[in-house]
C-alpha cells in the first residue's frame, strides 16, 4: 500500500500528560488499510519544531503520506496550518474542503478549522483536528483519494481514465 507518518501535536502530549487518542486512531485506520507507521511522534505546538518534523519526514523519502493531528483550531498556540503551509511545495485544497463540509453536517465548529493539506516532494500531508473522532470522521471523507493521490505523486499514474 502506502507508508505513514503520524505527527501529533500537542504541548501536553508532548509533556506526558495526556495519551495521544488520535495518533493512534489514525494508525488504527492506516493499519486496517494495510498501510505501514514508519515515524511517529508527539510534539509540542511550536511552528519551528512542526516545521522541521514535517520537513524531515517528507525529505526522507521513506514516507508517503504525513498525518498530522491537532493544532488546526483559533487557539494562539495553534500553529500547524502555518507550520504546513511554510514547508510544501504546492497546496492541495479540496482534502480539506471536503473534511470541512462534511464535518458541517455533524457540527458548526468544522467551520472553525483551519486544516491544509500539500505536498512536499514526495509526500502528501493533511491536517486533522486534534479529537479522536473528528480524527475518524476526516479520515472516511479523504481516504478514498489517499491511495490515488500517492500514485500520482509517485508518478505511477499518468494519465486518467
Amino acid at each position: 500500500m502506502f507508508s505513514v507518518g503520524i505527527l501529533t501535536i500537542s504541548d501536553k502530549g508532548a509533556r506526558g500528560q495526556r495519551y495521544d487518542k488520535s495518533g493512534q486512531t489514525i494508525r488504527d485506520v492506516f493499519s486496517d488499510l494495510g498501510s505501514e507507521t514508519v515515524h511517529y511522534e508527539v510534539v509540542p505546538d511550536e511552528l519551528d519544531v512542526i516545521r522541521r518534523k514535517l520537513s524531515e519526514w517528507a525529505d526522507s523519502g521513506q514516507t508517503d503520506v504525513i498525518i498530522t493531528t491537532g493544532g488546526t483550531g483559533l487557539g494562539e498556540r495553534d500553529v500547524t496550518p502555518e507550520a504546513t503551509v511554510a514547508i510544501v511545495d504546492r497546496l492541495v485544497p479540496g482534502l480539506v474542503e471536503a473534511m470541512r463540509a462534511k464535518s458541517l453536517d455533524k457540527t458548526p465548529m468544522a467551520m472553525l478549522s483551519r486544516a491544509t493539506a500539500g505536498v512536499r516532494g514526495r509526500s502528501l500531508i493533511i491536517n486533522l483536528p486534534g479529537s479522536p473522532r473528528a480524527v475518524r470522521e476526516c479520515l472516511e471523507v479523504v481516504l478514498p483519494a489517499i491511495p490515488h493521490a500517492v500514485d500520482i505523486i509517485k508518478g505511477v499514474v499518468t494519465e486518467h481514465s
